[in-house]
């Protein structure tokens, strides 16, 4: 027999709330539905279009949608099934060489759907998704002590979303450097000339009004830490590449192209839009580089250094890296968008083989494309990763 009485919550509290309790969840579920709308759609544009290496054939992922699940919530519980729905992305194939462009419906797997609790149901069990508390994208500027003289010197990290690290450092004898991904060592103007201020006087008067102590000369003192036939761009990128790839012949093609790729290309270097905004404020560009700018833009190298020389000279202050304020929450549809994205960059390179080994003339874009990536991320991160856990259902009895 049941009762048709409603539970209603009485509150004893002298004081009345003037706020209204939030929805526990909404984090988890907003997450899941930037995913849906706007993640998934990043990561299509990321690796579209797939150009074949004789780029006579392309491949385009132009619209994508979700199905509607096979099965209940219920359902799945009870038969230790996965809640999930279809996923369809729509694909367009152009051929240069004949000039034909076909396009087709193509299946790309079931995604687990996020139930309305914010949980996921993997082979009948409620699998809950946490967030990952981690250092935020930006730049970080600390200080360390110098044993010998007692002087604080700089360091800066300018640590992007996705990409290679670079870490300036203060010399003691005031020569400024930069390492790329922990490896090995250049003088910063290196770095300078090579994306593009190539003359010594470019270069002091990029920081004229900061590099003013005439004790510590940071810009003279690097630039003197460079052999004189090395003071060229084309110089300074052969000397780049030759120091990151010492077992490839440095050409200034090669060289060119491995800078472009490395900060400006990008599928390669993001900051993403929280790394950009924190950038922007810590190094007053906002209003000079839009947040759209996801790439590291040459701006931002010079005034990561200007900055680096105000903190040595004093003027400005250090970071405290522990701060809350320096960390940010990776939510559900961030992980699974870093995820996807491996698996989409693993089907990207059986695509282009594909496209090589194949007949032009009778290559049709279900034929190109390989689901198992895809599908096989997909369930390592719902099943086996350390951030997707069995939901804490704890009997009150």
């Amino acid at each position: 027999m049941t009762s048709n009485y409603q539970i209603r919550r009485k509150s004893y509290a002298r004081i009345p709330s003037g706020l209204q309790l939030p929805r526990l969840t909404e984090i988890q579920l907003d997450s899941f539905q930037w995913f849906q709308e706007e993640g998934l759609r990043e990561l299509l544009e990321e690796i579209s279009p797939i150009i074949s290496f004789n780029r006579n054939l392309e491949l385009h992922f132009n619209d994508f949608w979700f199905g509607e699940p096979k099965y209940s919530e219920q359902e799945c519980r009870e038969r230790d099934m996965t809640f999930s729905v279809p996923l369809t992305v729509r694909v367009q194939l152009r051929n240069h060489d004949t000039g034909e462009i076909s396009e087709s419906d193509v299946y790309m797997g079931d995604f687990p759907l996020m139930t309305e609790a914010g949980t996921f149901i993997i082979n009948g069990a409620e699998r809950v998704v946490v967030s990952q508390l981690i250092r935020s994208p930006g730049v970080y500027f600390t200080v360390t002590e110098d044993r010998t003289s007692g002087r604080e010197l700089c360091m800066a990290k300018l640590i992007p979303s996705r990409g290679a690290w670079l870490e300036f450092e203060t010399a003691r004898r005031d020569i400024l450097s930069v390492k790329v991904d922990r490896k090995r060592k250049l003088p910063v103007t290196v770095l300078l000339r090579a994306i593009g201020y190539a003359s010594d006087d470019e270069i002091f008067k990029l920081f004229e009004h900061v590099d003013t102590m005439p004790d510590h000369p940071y810009i003279a003192a690097t630039i003197d830490k460079e052999p004189l036939n090395q003071r060229t761009q084309e110089e300074a990128l052969l000397e780049f590449y030759k120091k990151l790839r010492p077992g490839d012949p440095p050409t200034l093609d090669n060289a060119e192209k491995f800078m472009q790729n490395l900060l400006f290309e990008p599928r390669r270097y993001d900051l993403g839009k929280v790394g950009r905004y924190k950038l922007n404020r810590r190094l007053d560009l906002t209003g000079e580089v839009p947040l759209s700018q996801r790439t590291v833009t040459k701006l931002d190298l010079v005034r990561v250094i200007e900055y680096i020389i105000k903190i040595n000279n004093g003027i400005e202050s250090a970071d405290d890296i522990d701060h809350l304020g320096n960390r940010r929450i990776k939510t559900v549809g961030e992980l699974i968008q870093n995820q996807l994205r491996i698996g989409l960059l693993r089907m990207e390179r059986v695509v282009r083989e594909r496209m090589s080994i194949r007949d032009p003339e009778q290559i049709t874009p279900l034929s190109l494309i390989n689901i198992r990536p895809v599908v096989a991320a997909t369930r390592e991160f719902f099943g086996g990763s350390q951030l997707s856990q069995f939901m804490d259902q704890t009997n009150p009895l």
